[in-house]
């Protein structure tokens, strides 16, 4: 009895010792969760590819620099996720975003989550506020996924829809719509071009039908920015002025120049558009003018000082896209590819930028090249380029009396893509020392800023040698609906400049921010397989189905007696006829037994598959720490062996 006493008492001590450390093991791990919780609430690692849950800079600049609160209200319908799961997992990511941004602004940005439910009062706010209602089955019963954001003054910026093909701008959106409510009132964009962009008023006089009339695009601008036209003869661009859009501007005098040079040296966004050969200016005379001779316009003096090369002397020529146009009346044919006009596809748009991610095309003519000069100390990023199927030839070919069939006939391709619009940045020097002197007769403005030698940070530009992206007749067809002018794109052209002012407008922030990844990511390897299985068993498949409908064709042939004799061979059938027909059913049926047996087999090694997948992510991690627990106790008791010994 003392025997069994003295080592029963051990072992029920360490039964205790071994519940008591279990509880406190326990309790210890409760209380860590609970303080990381309180101090470490905003700790997380992103392991994401891309980054997706990690705000950028500019974003974070926008947040911390709030003055007053922004209340984000988001209206999502949880039946729209039950519906359909995809737009559930993208609930969640913006969710989890806008979290993010509550917590790095502070406390500034609060966010509203609200479910309108059908005929709700929610639904009511949310239809009140511009959220898009879509039906999500025959019912017509509405749901919403949008989100509306309200600043102290009772501004309103509205997401109307979040769909998940825009997730990579997902960030972007977000801040600029915190961004405009922060800074509710107009950009200012100022304009400085050759081309009567805002109308002409002594064209207009002259009551052609669309003479005279501002172009498109500063009418869609004018929705969005106060639009400020500047004299050729400004000695300063006004503090206020934004963004800058010099188009086909020629013949600026030294005063302008420095002026532009002075504008981009203290930080202002400059859109530049060059042209070797301006198809707007040429086809808008002055009235009671001859048509201009010199078409072309640059501007040497900046770029040379900044890095950047538009050539005037030379057009890139591209078959891919090449408009259709009426030949020379002396030649045979009555259309030709014209290489100086095309349209570029999204193959030739940087999917990455904000500015032509979303478009379809652009339309150029007469276009230049443009790049950045050899040891440029500059981010030269391609917004618009051209296909290999291009080449660069001489200016002159289409200045005067330019000929397609001409053009067409000395093409040769040089396999190079060419660079048309670029967005460009870095630290850039003045391309002045110093002021230059005012025109005589003229006075120095009293509040003319001080000389700045360089750029105190990065530059953003972006140049493009082609102005007539802004003329109507290649983007946009203008009817009359009932006495009112409507415009109708056929282009993206319109858009394309809109974003890229954006972008700018929103400062260093918002030009920052660039496309992210999406959260949703395929299996490409699984998806490699299943379409590997799927191509294997469509070709049997298609042999068979051809072989079925071989002998039901067959079949209906033998049941008209072979097609002759007409309708009286139909009521005779040879024997031979009916041991063939015969034949040809009991073919017909096994081929559709086997085609039957072949679309089940592709359908098993489909969901083969992805069982395995589903044990693997469920199973595997448990299996593999079970594994590393055993291998762990197994080391410590061989340890502890070889420690006794």
């Amino acid at each position: 009895m003392g025997t069994t006493t003295t080592l029963a008492t051990p072992r029920g001590k360490r039964g205790f010792s071994a519940l008591v450390a279990l509880l406190l093991a326990a309790i210890l791990a409760v209380g860590v969760n609970m303080l990381a919780d309180r101090l470490l609430s905003r700790a997380r690692i992103d392991l994401t590819e891309n980054r997706l849950y990690t705000l950028s800079a500019g974003t974070r600049t926008v947040l911390q620099g709030l003055a007053d609160p922004i209340t984000l209200r988001v209206f999502y319908s949880r039946r729209l996720g039950a519906a359909i799961p995809l737009y559930g997992a993208y609930a969640e990511r913006v969710r989890a975003m806008l979290e993010e941004y509550a917590a790095v602004s502070g406390g500034k940005v609060r966010l509203e989550f609200y479910d309108p439910e059908p005929f709700s009062e929610t639904e009511d706010r949310a239809m009140a506020l511009g959220i898009q209602g879509v039906p999500v089955d025959q019912s017509g019963e509405q749901v919403y996924f949008g989100l509306a954001g309200v600043n102290l003054l009772d501004d309103e910026r509205t997401i109307p829809f979040f769909q998940p093909d825009r997730e990579r701008f997902l960030e972007y959106d977000l801040t600029r719509l915190v961004w405009e409510l922060s800074n509710p009132t107009r950009p200012v964009l100022g304009v400085i071009s050759s081309l009567p962009l805002n109308g002409d008023p002594r064209a207009m006089m002259m009551r052609q039908p669309g003479v005279g009339q501002p172009f498109v695009v500063m009418n869609q601008l004018r929705n969005f920015y106060t639009v400020r036209d500047i004299a050729a003869d400004a000695q300063v661009i006004a503090p206020d002025v934004q963004v800058l859009l010099v188009a086909h501007a020629q013949n600026l005098p030294e005063t302008m120049l420095y002026a532009i040079d002075q504008f981009v040296m203290r930080g202002g966004r400059l859109i530049a558009l060059t042209d070797p050969h301006s198809e707007s200016q040429a086809s808008r005379p002055s009235p009671g003018q001859p048509p201009a001779s010199d078409t072309s316009s640059s501007l040497p003096r900046l770029f040379q000082a900044w890095g950047i090369e538009a050539p005037s002397d030379k057009v890139v020529l591209d078959l891919r896209g090449a408009w259709r146009v009426r030949a020379d009346p002396r030649d045979r044919v009555q259309a030709v590819d014209y290489v100086a006009w095309y349209n570029v596809p999204q193959e030739g748009l940087n999917r990455s930028e904000i500015a032509t991610a979303e478009l379809q095309q652009v339309t150029v003519a007469s276009a230049g090249t443009v790049r950045a000069r050899e040891g440029a100390a500059l981010e030269f990023t391609p917004l618009v380029t051209s296909s290999t199927r291009s080449m660069l030839a001489e200016a002159a070919a289409v200045r005067t009396e330019p000929s397609p069939t001409r053009l067409l006939a000395a093409f040769q391709p040089d396999g190079q893509t060419h660079v048309i619009v670029a967005r460009l940045r870095g630290v850039l020097s003045s391309a002045f020392e110093g002021p230059p002197p005012v025109p005589e007769g003229a006075e120095r403005p009293a509040d003319f800023p001080a000389h700045r030698a360089r750029t105190e940070g990065p530059a953003n530009l972006v140049v493009g040698n082609d102005s007539d992206i802004l003329e109507d007749r290649f983007w946009v067809r203008t009817q009359d609906f009932f006495g009112q002018q409507v415009a109708t794109p056929i282009s993206d052209n319109g858009a394309f400049l809109i974003n890229l002012a954006d972008s700018m407008a929103g400062g260093e922030a918002l030009v920052s921010l660039r496309s992210r990844g999406e959260s949703l990511r395929p299996f490409a390897l699984v998806e490699d397989i299943r379409r590997d299985a799927e191509a294997q068993f469509r070709q049997t498949e298609r042999g068979l189905t051809e072989r079925l409908e071989a002998t039901e064709r067959r079949l209906r042939e033998l049941r008209q007696g072979g097609g002759q004799g007409g309708a009286a061979a139909n009521t005779v059938i040879t024997p031979e006829q009916r041991a063939e027909i015969d034949a040809a059913r009991a073919e017909i049926v096994r081929t559709r037994g086997q085609l039957r047996q072949v679309q089940l087999e592709l359908r098993r090694d489909i969901e083969r598959l992805e069982t395995w997948l589903r044990i693997a992510n469920i199973a595997a991690v448990p299996l593999l720490l079970t594994v590393f627990a055993i291998g762990l106790g197994v080391f410590r008791a061989r340890r502890r062996a070889g420690a006794r010994a």
